[in-house]
């Protein structure tokens, strides 16, 4: 035997019908919130910003990886460096 309900309502009907809450002032909350992080976070996505970060760790970061890639170099070799 099959048998085949179909049921016309909204979505905040069927959320009061099965008992589940209503979270629509907790979601507009946390779309404002959302919203107000990516406005303030825009400026750190332009092009300025980013050159200033990159540059800031750059020298460091290069200064690693070259200690990374000798270190991998070497071990290759069998720790026998190059005079």
């Amino acid at each position: 035997m099959k048998m085949s309900v179909e049921i016309d309502c909204t979505p905040a009907e069927a959320r009061a019908f099965l008992g589940l809450p209503d979270v629509t002032e907790l979601n507009e909350k946390m779309v404002a919130e959302m919203s107000k992080r990516m406005e303030a976070n825009m400026a750190m996505a332009s092009p300025d910003e980013l050159m200033k970060a990159w540059t800031a760790f750059g020298v460091g970061a290069q200064e690693q990886f070259r200690k990374l890639m000798t270190a991998a170099a070497e071990s290759a070799m069998g720790g026998n460096r190059p005079k």
